[in-house]
């Protein structure tokens, strides 16, 4: 049996292998959407301390934009490969919600695989394990019919 899976960081995705997503906030007074749920911006239009409900957002967005971290992000960041491993990161439209969300994309995606437009979802990744745990994170990875 291998190890078991837990999230890196609790209350911010499923941890569905099929159909992960992204667990956001929505307000029960203006209906806009934040993510992460308790962290995420105000709506202006929003009273103060409004109250929030737990969601699931949606799957699968458009990427708005997309960059390539080539150095070592500031910490917290975590680097558990020597040398260290340039990776994109996308910015994704989630259309329902009118927001876009930053995120890492999978591993083995380059910078000459993205396109503005093109479709992706949340994806589940080891950010790095132990003797009893893989710890997950999400990331984006390209759109593929029959994980939605």
């Amino acid at each position: 049996m291998g190890k078991k899976k837990v999230p890196a960081v609790e209350g911010m995705f499923t941890m569905d292998p099929d159909a992960p997503a992204l667990i956001g906030g929505r307000s029960k007074t203006s209906g806009s959407y934040y993510f992460p749920k308790d962290l995420g911006g105000n709506d202006p239009e929003a009273p103060a301390n409004e109250d929030r409900e737990e969601v699931a957002l949606t799957r699968q967005g458009k990427v708005w934009s997309y960059t390539s971290a080539d150095y070592p992000p500031a910490l917290p960041y975590l680097i558990t490969d020597e040398p260290f491993k340039p990776f994109v990161i996308a910015a994704v439209e989630l259309e329902k919600e009118s927001m876009v969300v930053c995120g890492q994309m999978m591993p083995g995606i380059q910078i000459r695989d993205m396109q503005v437009g093109m479709e992706v979802q949340v994806a589940l990744d080891v950010l790095y394990e132990d003797d009893e745990y893989q710890y997950m994170v999400w990331k984006w990875e390209p759109f593929r019919r029959g994980r939605e």
